[in-house]
């Protein structure tokens, strides 16, 4: 089995959000993808297999299949762009999240994904107690997002892992003002067996629509604040989410199994 390492939201390694990509002709077993991903331990392995025009994708984390990932897309798409579709400038992924589009846009690779529907939740004690700050709001989608009062308090999150599993959402997300962007933000998802998700386009999928609606802007220069940060162009149409970045290959390996 042919793997790729690519590190995503950026243009130089060990940035970004390592992301690994198998290429496949057909689909091993969910045992083995699973042994797979828990063996490299990123956040996300992606598996990919062409069938017909389309490249059927799927993405997992240690600690199981997810229904949507951004780095790894980004990841997949600039492997397949690079080395088996040196000629497209479109590609189309059929996903748990239905058909996800990757557009080449000069340098940046622009990805069309589904924004989530967020609703206000009140901010609670086990949230503040979870995240070691007290949120000035929260919302939930897929994911639990709450919002800081600043960058800083952003940057200097240190997370309850065992409580953040008590809230709500699969993910948890804290967000801010950015002070040199349009906001910044974090990620965790310990019910994933990910402690942190460097950059994580999927969250972003609940962060630009909250920043565009207070902002009222649709265009949006995000920065996610993590140790390894990353940076993502978004911009919203309507019930889409337009997020545009970089990548950096790393490795590939032939990998002994299957």
């Amino acid at each position: 089995m042919k793997q790729y390492v690519v590190d995503a939201f950026t243009d130089a390694v060990f940035h970004g959000n390592q992301a690994a990509v198998c290429v496949m002709e057909q689909w091993p077993s969910e045992e083995l993808m699973m042994s797979v991903t828990r063996e490299n331990n990123f956040s996300e392995t992606a598996f990919t297999v062409k069938e017909g025009e389309k490249y059927h994708l799927r993405w997992f984390t240690p600690g199981g299949e997810i229904d949507l990932c951004g780095h790894a897309t980004l990841g997949t798409a600039y492997v397949l762009f690079r080395f088996y579709e040196t000629q497209a400038e479109r590609l189309v992924f059929s996903t748990m999240s239905g058909d996800l589009i990757v557009t080449k846009k000069g340098e940046l690779l622009e990805m069309e994904f589904p924004a989530y529907e967020l609703k206000s939740v009140p901010v609670t004690e086990a949230m503040a107690e979870a995240l070691g700050v007290q949120p000035l709001e929260a919302w939930l989608g897929r994911d639990l997002l709450c919002v800081l009062d600043s960058e800083e308090a952003v940057r200097n999150v240190n997370p309850d892992q065992e409580k953040l599993k008590g809230l709500e959402g699969l993910l948890q997300h804290v967000t801010a003002r950015g002070e040199e962007t349009d906001c910044v933000s974090r990620s965790f998802a310990p019910k994933l067996a990910v402690a942190e998700d460097p950059v994580c386009g999927s969250g972003h999928c609940h962060i630009v629509p909250y920043w565009a609606d207070l902002l009222g802007k649709e265009k949006l220069v995000a920065y996610q604040a993590s140790r390894r940060g990353g940076t993502l162009y978004c911009r919203r149409e309507g019930s889409k989410i337009f997020m545009a970045g970089k990548a950096a290959l790393y490795s590939i390996d032939e990998l002994f199994v299957g």
